[in-house]
């Protein structure tokens, strides 16, 4: 196989425009694909900028014979894949490559949410919102120019979604000829959580997310999403077909991505959606339905101001496990089940905690004696644990919360059971198919909240709140076992990524006596082509004269390189305090993140030789610009993680004495490499790389960190970096 992987290598290669060129690493990261896949065992491999690493796998996935899915963490590698490498790999090939690119339920139109608007289109209005903002990477933002606060403008994107629906064969929002507001893409989707499936929805023979699982059934390559794939493990299995092999690019994504995928998250608006769906399914000759709904919209708000106090810190799993205790103040009834019809919450408690029955929402507080109290107590003096999470008093009583929206969430299931009984088979199927979304949807939340009750050690708790409400979120502090468990033992993994972090396989519990791993460089020049320069001379970034002496180090370096810059932060405010510094200083123009989302950022970045962007973690990867237009990359300190993340915090409780070594340190040097790389993009690029934190030339870590820096030469030498970038600036290729 090796033989016919390198001879279709180098057919596919031909096809590239100027017809390729010889790429050594490429051609061994092949043929080690190649091995792997025949011999069941897994790979590793690190594959420079400019390896050609997606060819490298694809290549060997198209002649395999076996099924493979492509996850990746970008959308942009995922267009490039389907749009591009695949076709080209295709039609190298004469096995007849069949693939296809298989989204989230989300991504998809659901036709029978749209039948149920219907005719009731024109008349569509908006109360507030009942949905939780996107994230900030989100795609579903706002389009330029849409009112966000108007609900008549959402009702008009509502609209659009319905005639677009009519025509799409796909349903595939990314087809869509604008960018819906979140909100009214919601209207006219439904999530895994909703879902009923095909065979008990009206619309399931026409269900765009079932066509595009059946497609993806068929092919031989699939191309996901690194989160679908997170899903997928979370779900035991039930989301992508049967495959036998699984390559994750971008890999050093994968551990974060996994902490996220198989946890869980409860947040505000996850009580005011079910409760907005639940009304028009309810009975409504009963009085005590509509309550029902009406206390559950309520733990939104309640939600909202219990956990805001919260945000960003760990929550002990005692403070979590008090509103269940039965010898703790505001128990609330028994946790929910799984059965074999979907989490059943079980009967609902007949009182809830003192001061939170359904006419009254105030903000529960740690009672001042009792279990729930020593609990607390307990947390607070419990060795390792952050005690700002566990103060008493004034602070909220989260495991009340829980134990009152266990019983809501319950009663409100009591209602609409009751409501489908008294419905008996005069209800339509569509009535029948709104009921089954707001059934599983109160299911999970019900399951989800019995979740967080029984949380076991492997798990860490905190309060989410970035730009949108605040959330419980729940993730495995090592993701290994699981991944270990129920993913090594059947499948083959290939990882790849221009940036492997040390100890990768080991934190994803893949098994080392069956691993193997590969570095194959990078066909690029880094030695002649870029200096890594390191501002020695630079203050202790703790000083006060620190920021200053940055700012004035930037504009010299900008000056002498035309703009031409890439200036990368690791947090907001230094970013706007340079942008601050620096724009009335320099003759060339600065573009901030603040300014424009980041597709059309670069591209009027990449438009203007002489502009700097300035820009924080969200562009230390996935940039590409190539050229004269960047020449130089700065990088404002050396990237550690927060000491507060709350995963991070635990998983060096769990590390102990070495968790710098195992913890901070490895993705410091990734984020640092990741940086680096924004550089040098094609083998005519130039340019420098400036470190403006003096620890990488003095502390006693540094080489570990430069290790995973491109091999660019090193310099100490502002002087010789400006002669340098002066070159570059003036065409100079010597």
């Amino acid at each position: 196989m090796p033989d016919e992987v390198t001879t279709t290598l180098a057919r596919v290669a031909a096809g590239l425009p100027g017809g390729g060129e010889s790429r050594p690493g490429q051609v061994e990261m092949a043929v080690a694909v190649a091995t792997s896949m025949a011999g069941g065992r897994h790979l590793v491999v690190q594959a420079g900028t400019g390896t050609g690493k997606s060819l490298a796998y694809l290549v060997p996935a198209a002649l395999s014979g076996e099924r493979v899915v492509v996850a990746t963490a970008t959308k942009a590698l995922q267009d490039q894949l389907a749009d591009k490498d695949l076709p080209m790999v295709a039609a190298a090939t004469d096995a007849g490559l069949t693939f296809a690119v298989l989204k989230g339920r989300s991504n998809y139109v659901c036709r029978q949410r749209v039948s149920e608007i219907g005719g009731t289109a024109g008349q569509l209005t908006l109360a507030a919102g009942s949905a939780d903002p996107p994230d900030a990477d989100d795609t579903l933002t706002p389009g330029a120019g849409v009112d966000t606060s108007d609900p008549a403008t959402i009702a008009d994107q509502v609209r659009s979604l319905v005639r677009w629906a009519e025509d799409t064969i796909t349903g595939d929002r990314a087809e869509l000829p604008f960018e819906p507001h979140f909100r009214a893409w919601a209207m006219v989707s439904t999530t895994a959580r909703e879902c009923p499936g095909a065979f008990r929805c009206p619309s399931g023979r026409d269900c765009c997310a079932e066509d595009a699982r059946a497609r993806a059934a068929e092919a031989d390559v699939i191309v996901v999403n690194t989160h679908l794939y997170g899903a997928h493990l979370a779900s035991g299995g039930l989301v992508l077909p049967e495959h036998q092999v699984v390559v994750f690019d971008e890999a050093h994504e994968v551990e974060d991505v996994m902490t996220d995928s198989l946890g869980l998250e409860v947040g505000p608006g996850r009580f005011r959606a079910l409760a907005t769906a639940a009304r028009p399914v309810l009975d409504t000759a009963d009085d005590g339905a509509g309550r029902a709904a009406d206390a559950v919209a309520d733990l939104a708000d309640v939600f909202h101001r219990v956990l805001r106090p919260w945000s960003g810190r760990r929550v002990p799993h005692q403070i979590l496990a008090g509103g269940t205790d039965p010898g703790a103040a505001g128990t609330g009834g028994d946790s929910p089940e799984l059965t074999e019809d979907g989490p059943d919450p079980g009967p609902a408690p007949d009182g809830e905690p003192v001061g939170l029955d359904l006419g009254l929402a105030p903000l529960p507080v740690a009672p001042t004696k009792g279990p729930l109290t020593a609990a607390v107590r307990a947390a607070t003096s419990t060795k390792g644990t952050s005690t700002k999470a566990t103060a008493v008093g004034s602070d909220p009583d989260i495991g009340t919360l829980l134990a009152l929206a266990t019983g809501r969430v319950g009663r409100l299931v009591d209602h609409l059971r009751r409501a489908e009984r008294e419905a008996g088979d005069v209800e339509t199927s569509t009535e029948r198919s709104r009921r089954d979304r707001v059934m599983l949807a109160a299911g999970h939340l019900a399951a989800d909240l019995a979740r967080l009750a029984l949380l076991g050690s492997e798990e860490v708790a905190w309060v989410e709140d970035s730009n949108r409400a605040p959330a419980l979120r729940v993730s495995p502090i090592d993701v290994g076992p699981i991944l270990g468990e129920q993913l090594w033992g059947s499948v083959t993994g290939i990882l790849t990524s221009a940036t492997v972090p040390i100890g990768l396989a080991e934190r994803l519990g893949m098994p080392l006596d069956a691993t193997d791993t590969l570095d194959v460089g990078s066909p690029f020049d880094y030695r002649t082509h870029s200096l890594l320069y390191v501002a020695a001379s630079l203050p202790d970034r703790r000083r006060p004269e620190a920021e200053p002496a940055l700012h004035d180090e930037l504009e010299t370096l900008i000056a002498a390189a035309g703009g031409r810059t890439l200036a990368l932060f690791t947090s907001w405010r230094a970013m706007r305090a340079a942008v601050e510094a620096l724009s009335g200083r320099l003759a060339v123009p600065i573009l901030s993140q603040s300014d424009l989302p980041k597709p059309a950022l670069v591209e009027a970045f990449r438009a203007d030789e002489s502009t700097c962007l300035f820009a924080t973690l969200g562009f230390w990867q996935g940039v590409d610009v190539p050229g004269r237009t960047l020449s130089l990359v700065t990088i404002d300190r050396i990237p550690f993680p927060r000491p507060d993340d709350p995963v991070l915090e635990a998983r060096r409780e769990l590390a102990g004495p070495g968790a710098f070594g195992r913890v901070d340190l490895p993705r410091a040097g990734t984020l640092l490499a990741q940086g680096a790389g924004r550089l040098i993009r094609s083998s005519n690029d130039r340019g420098v790389v400036a470190v403006l934190d003096s620890r990488l030339a003095t502390a006693r870590y540094r080489s570990a960190l430069l290790e995973r820096v491109p091999p660019m030469k090193r310099t100490l030498d502002r002087a010789e970096v400006i002669e340098f970038l002066a070159a570059v600036a003036a065409g100079d290729d010597g």
